[in-house]
């Protein structure tokens, strides 16, 4: 990206096209480090509270975010935009991270994946009323496709212990700070905010929203053994760093509902790598439900009414 002071795409520039190398390169680290992230959890969860697993993470991330803007260039945003990025950073870094670890905590894998795959539903249905994005069809048809392969995955991971009511209500607030961070973030993205300064600015909002877990972070680095610390440094540098960088990369240049239904991907790819990885071999059901949102992504990123209007324009 050029050095220049962040500003306003202009109004009649050509538009990013969605389907375009650098994008879907982009989108494809993005799904492929946030699927690597249930692999972390898995292995640095037992050993951290939440919020002292939250607070790990964050605190690498902003760090390996610095040195991402330090190289890319700080762009400062305009300070009519500084509180709707300290609240885009607390409620994505912050409240989301800890409500999503404490859910995995009292809900099994299954439950958790399905509640809080609400959100891309979420996004596609207020971008289209709140952002202008409108209902594309294949949007429309796609994500509730991807979504019933994440219902497949979840009943077939479910360990039919039954609801708990807390990890529920977790659960589904970590859903609704995916979904409104995603629109928050794509509305300041569209306000001329620097996607590279932001994400680190937000991450560093969410690591100071984090210190209260300072205590518990150091007790638990104590008797935590150094490969769960690693998971967690992992978890900080790649799915945080790296992986909200892409994303913002993808989100600025396509819509807000298609940029969240690629993250439908994600259970797919966790299930290969929990497969390759921790050995745990995934059932029929779980295949075809990966299959149906590998199915529903593809879906999404038709451009069926494009190719209706070159039809009608053709010569006749």
């Amino acid at each position: 990206m050029p050095e220049v002071t962040a500003r306003p795409a202009a109004p009649n520039g050509p538009a990013p096209r969605t389907n375009a190398p650098l994008t879907l390169a982009a989108a494809a680290i993005t799904v492929v480090l946030w699927a690597s992230a249930f692999i972390g959890i898995r292995g640095a969860g037992p050993h951290f509270d939440p919020g002292a697993l939250a607070l790990l993470r964050m605190a690498v991330g902003a760090l390996a975010l610095g040195l991402i803007v330090l190289r890319h260039g700080f762009r400062l945003p305009e300070r009519r935009h500084w509180l709707l990025i300290v609240a885009w950073g607390i409620g994505w870094f912050c409240v989301y991270n800890v409500a999503l670890n404490s859910a995995e905590r009292s809900l099994d894998a299954g439950t958790a994946a399905m509640v809080v795959n609400l959100a891309p539903l979420m996004v596609v249905v207020f971008s289209g009323l709140f952002l202008g994005e409108g209902f594309p069809r294949p949007l429309l048809i796609g994500a509730p496709i991807a979504f019933l392969g994440v219902v497949l995955i979840g009943m077939s991971s479910s360990t039919g212990e039954g609801l708990d009511i807390t990890g529920l209500s977790l659960a589904l607030l970590a859903a609704v700070m995916y979904a409104g961070c995603t629109l928050l973030q794509k509305r300041l993205l569209t306000s001329g905010v620097d996607a590279t300064t932001l994400t680190w600015l937000g991450a560093v909002a969410g690591t100071v929203a984090l210190l209260p877990w300072t205590g518990r972070l150091i007790g638990d680095l104590q008797t935590a053994p150094l490969d769960a610390v690693l998971w967690v440094v992992y978890l900080g540098v790649f799915p945080t760093a790296v992986a909200f960088t892409t994303w913002a990369y993808v989100l600025q240049r396509t819509s807000a509902g298609q940029t969240s239904a690629t993250t439908y991907v994600v259970p797919a790819i966790a299930i290969v790598m929990s497969w390759l990885i921790l050995g745990e071999v995934p059932t029929l059901v779980m295949f075809l439900g990966g299959a149906l949102c590998l199915l529903g992504v593809v879906v999404t990123r038709m451009r069926w009414g494009a190719a209706r209007r070159s039809q009608s324009n053709r010569p006749r």
